[in-house]
């Protein structure tokens, strides 16, 4: 099963691309503490292969989620990444792989696109983590999209 929904931003592609992916390790606990605690790198530098833990706020349903970068465009402003451990993983998830694309608006700002694919595990029933997963990004770009207009250096 998959979806897409775009979030515009005000903020220029290449740096909302830095701060919510290359960065994200630094800035997510800051700009999303209600839902992030900690990002550590448990594999490679953060490039293209490298694993990261996330580690969620105990107001979140599970403690975190391990994901693997599978590429990341500098580019072109694109990021794929799979959940291989943690969330619902192997409880209601099969996998869980996420695709985004920074893409520059006439504006000045861009707009980011969010594929999401979700295979859910044999004899689970389906429920709204799709909207959940939906909601969540979309407040995360958007307090991102906030705390870069409070800080014009970050990421500049």
């Amino acid at each position: 099963m998959s979806s897409t929904f775009e979030v515009e931003t005000s903020i220029p592609a290449s740096r909302m691309f830095k701060a919510a992916v290359l960065e994200w390790h630094n800035l997510g606990p800051k700009i999303v503490p209600e839902h992030i605690k900690s990002i550590d790198l448990i594999h490679g530098d953060g490039s293209a292969g490298s694993i990261r833990q996330i580690n969620f706020a105990p107001a979140l349903p599970f403690p975190f989620a391990k994901e693997h970068l599978d590429s990341i465009d500098h580019n072109n402003f694109e990021v794929k990444n799979t959940t291989i451990e943690g969330a619902d993983i192997g409880t209601k998830l099969e996998c869980y792989s996420t695709h985004s694309k920074f893409t520059p608006t006439s504006s000045g700002g861009c707009v980011v696109k969010v594929t999401t694919t979700v295979k859910i595990l044999p004899g689970v029933k389906p429920g709204d983590e799709e909207a959940k997963a939906k909601e969540t990004i979309t407040k995360a770009i958007k307090a991102t999209e906030a705390y870069l207009l409070a800080h014009p250096t970050i990421c500049a």
